[in-house]
């Protein structure tokens, strides 16, 4: 069943660049750019990869990005990113990366910018691996930060297909971001949302109203309201799902339980992602594997969540159509 997902053509839409952040790179651009580490060895770094819940995570999260300070170091960890996607089957790639992150540490935008961006370039010509490149803005900060970051993305507006929002969820709804996401929407921004992972239900139907979304990342609680489920459904609302992040950090206690199989039972847009990789203990195929091994999916069903990971994606479609084309000749023994 494995090697069926090895080689199963996919999209992967949902991947922070910088938590691809592997503790062997992190170790050598700490080494490169003289920055000290609280930590003695890459396995002190993966023993401290233990998370309770998503704000611990991102305690070490943000501590790990100190390394990043060179437009080398963003273009090794992104290059990194597409060498092990691409070895995964991985045809498609829209990858969020958070500027606030770096400028409130005195990096430059466009060194954050072309480091990511000319990885993304030598990817698909070395590798054969489209992508999109999605701003996130940080959630736990002020929107008068998140609107000054929208401005300093204008410039590069032709190389971000869109906007994201993401950080810590609980007291941070997606309300608090309208006037940013409409501003974006109005330069021609598509628009994204994490909601529904650790944030409640509300949370979901502010980025369905209030950020006017064209996917949603996680909505996992969503399926705690039937009125939200059929409208997610009557929307064909995309649902970028992630379930060795839910496991890691305390959404589900045992992925036998993961919403994942409700979410299918209830004919909803699912997509399977691994968030932050190096972090969770899985790139996609892992995630895929993980949800084969704990509720029986199918190949035909693991198919059709390929499928819908190119459909769901911002891709055009005539790219689109002939990459899911591409799974079903794969499906199909083509």
């Amino acid at each position: 069943m494995s090697d069926f997902i090895s080689a199963l053509p996919k999209a992967e839409l949902h991947i922070h660049i910088e938590g691809s952040l592997e503790p062997e790179m992190m170790f050598a651009l700490a080494g490169r750019n003289g920055v000290k580490l609280p930590y003695d060895s890459v396995e002190a770094v993966r023993a401290a990869y233990s998370f309770a819940n998503l704000q611990e995570f991102l305690d070490l999260y943000y501590q790990g990005m100190s390394v990043l300070l060179r437009e080398e170091d963003f273009y090794d960890l992104t290059l990194a990113y597409l060498r092990r996607s691409a070895a995964d089957g991985v045809k498609h790639t829209e990858i969020f990366f958070d500027p606030q992150g770096h400028t409130s540490r005195g990096v430059a935008f466009a060194t954050v910018f072309n480091g990511i961006h000319r990885a993304l370039q030598d990817g698909e010509r070395e590798l054969g691996i489209t992508s999109k490149l999605i701003l996130c803005f940080l959630r736990h900060l002020p929107a008068e930060d998140a609107m000054a970051t929208l401005e300093a993305a204008m410039d590069y507006r032709e190389h971000i297909v869109g906007v994201g929002l993401d950080s810590s969820e609980n007291g941070h709804p997606p309300e608090l971001f309208t006037a940013v996401f409409a501003k974006a929407r109005e330069a021609g921004f598509l628009a994204v949302a994490h909601a529904g992972e650790e944030g409640p239900p509300a949370y979901v139907w502010g980025a369905l109203n209030a950020l006017a979304v064209d996917r949603i990342d996680h909505g996992n609680r969503a399926l705690e309201d039937p009125a939200l489920v059929a409208e997610l459904a009557a929307r064909s609302m995309p649902l970028t799902v992630c379930p060795l992040s839910n496991l890691c950090l305390g959404g589900v206690t045992d992925l036998a339980d993961h919403p994942l199989r409700a979410m299918l039972d209830h004919g909803l847009f699912v997509t399977l992602n691994s968030d932050d990789p190096a972090y969770f203990g899985g790139y996609v195929n892992e995630n895929y594997r993980a949800m084969q091994q704990a509720l029986g999916l199918s190949d035909t069903v693991l198919g059709q969540i390929a499928r819908n990971s190119f459909a769901a994606s911002f891709l055009d479609d005539e790219t689109k159509a002939a990459r899911i084309a591409e799974v079903d000749r794969y499906v199909n023994g083509g």
